[in-house]
């Protein structure tokens, strides 16, 4: 068996949490210790939904979901990506009853852990519940960046900030290269995220192929260019709160 260092270095919550807060050996053996009920979950499956009151919250361990808001006559609004590592519905801990729901939009597995296991876990080291909270705090200002990138930049830019902006928290949890990753979202979940429709995000890919911002692959997106696409963006990873700014280079 690998020692607790090399365990967590494969860990996406471990990772994911140092990426906001360094953290001691006992505090990520701690995290490495958490009873978590594993489950695979199918591509296209809610794993909460608005208005449940959940007893749990979940890791992301392997895949990608999406955290989203459904308008009164049936339209969706997505309002984050969520990567492994993350823990989209950690709010639940404090929040009785859940105002969003999220769905996977891959194949995913999943780590469930009681709301019991994770206060125990709060009350024994109270440096982790620091980095939940910041975790909350950093996806806070995520929200405030995507409101701004839908509500006042062009189409074009909204694209390339929110794939640049996709590429590096990626890197942070080690699922990136310097200059690209596995990107499994579709048009339709760009459009759903972007607030445009369908047409017009295969417009912008496919301008953005042409000015040699990005290459598509299958899911592979690779970015000839990191500054250009940055400055096409508008991108400044501050919103992001990260420790490594090498991330970011």
């Amino acid at each position: 068996m690998l020692p607790a260092a090399s365990r967590s270095d494969f860990n996406p919550l471990v990772r994911k949490l140092e990426s906001i807060l360094s953290l001691t050996d006992d505090e990520r053996q701690a995290l490495l210790d958490l009873p978590m009920q594993m489950a695979l979950i199918k591509e296209g499956q809610d794993i909460v939904r608005e208005g449940d009151r959940p007893s749990r919250s979940f890791a992301v361990l392997s895949g990608f979901t999406c955290t989203y808001k459904m308008t009164g006559d049936g339209r969706r609004q997505i309002v984050k990506f969520c990567i492994a590592g993350d823990t989209p519905d950690i709010q639940s801990l404090h929040l009785t009853v859940l105002d969003f729901s999220i769905t996977t939009l891959t194949p995913c597995s999943i780590g469930f852990i009681t709301h019991e296991a994770l206060w125990n876990l709060c009350m024994r080291h109270p440096r982790l519940t620091a980095a939940f909270w910041r975790e909350t705090l950093v996806e806070g200002a995520i929200f405030r960046e995507w409101v701004l990138n839908v509500g006042r930049r062009e189409a074009y830019p909204r694209m390339a900030h929110l794939l640049c902006e996709m590429l590096v928290r990626l890197r942070v949890v080690g699922l990136a290269d310097d200059r690209g990753c596995g990107l499994p979202i579709t048009q339709v979940e760009f459009a759903d995220a972007l607030g445009v429709s369908t047409v017009h995000v295969n417009r912008v890919l496919q301008e953005m192929r042409a000015d040699g911002l990005i290459e598509l692959k299958g899911d592979r997106l690779n970015i000839p260019d990191w500054e250009r696409l940055r400055q096409a963006g508008d991108f400044d990873p501050l919103y992001l709160h990260l420790r490594n700014e090498q991330a970011v280079a």
